[in-house]
């Protein structure tokens, strides 16, 4: 069923994991998929897998991180697809794997990890929410709360859990993968919540995506 025909998607981190899983999900379901990621060569094998089955995607070789990044992105990807309906800020970092403890964290890998993890994420949105506000919707996946609640631009925080992906094989190399999610369900159920109507998840929820057969909303 392609409910999503006509929607433009543009997820960070989708060359593996589940922005690789959310990409594929979102060329089934009939969207028109932009993915970044850092390294063209795994980000382009992504594309091809959505492409040989039947969707439209297209990479963008960029580091979230990069200052200069975010506007670069937005425009690419607007004129790869047109103005973006959708915007999953999935990228991140752990920083050096296995995990250290604090004090042999050095300074500089705790501001690559919050460039990815938290700036990054913030610039490419104000470069996407200003379009979506002036259309009068739109949907940001894991970033910040509630205020852009009246201009029909949802606004959701998801916590994925811990998955079965190699950045938390390398984080934690010993973790038995049998009690870690699956990145292609998560992909599915973020997917319903795209889905889901706009008053079944108020702008700045927080859902808490478990492998428990229901979503979990908590209070925005």
């Amino acid at each position: 069923m392609n409910d999503l025909d006509g929607i433009n998607a543009l997820v960070t981190g989708g060359s593996q994991g589940l922005g690789r899983a959310l990409g594929l999900a979102l060329g089934r379901a009939g969207a028109r998929v932009v993915l970044v990621a850092r390294h063209a060569e795994p980000l382009a094998a992504v594309v091809a897998e959505i492409r040989a089955a039947g969707g439209e995607a297209h990479a963008i070789a960029a580091d979230v991180a990069d200052q200069e990044a975010a506007f670069k992105i937005a425009g690419q990807a607007a004129a790869l697809v047109g103005p973006i309906d959708l915007l999953v800020n999935n990228a991140s970092t752990l920083g050096p794997v296995p995990l250290r403890l604090l004090l042999d964290t050095d300074c500089e890998d705790l501001e690559r990890a919050l460039a990815v993890n938290l700036v990054g994420p913030f610039r490419l949105t104000k470069a996407i929410a200003g379009p979506m506000v002036l259309r009068g919707r739109g949907t940001i996946v894991n970033i910040w709360a509630a205020e852009l609640g009246d201009t029909g631009v949802r606004v959701l925080t998801v916590d994925p859990g811990e998955m079965d992906t190699r950045m938390h094989a390398d984080a934690i190399p010993d973790a038995d993968r049998a009690q870690l999610g699956d990145p292609a369900r998560v992909a599915a159920r973020i997917l319903a919540l795209v889905r889901a109507p706009v008053a079944g998840t108020p702008p700045g929820a927080r859902i808490a995506v478990s492998s428990a057969p229901l979503l979990t909303v908590e209070g925005s």
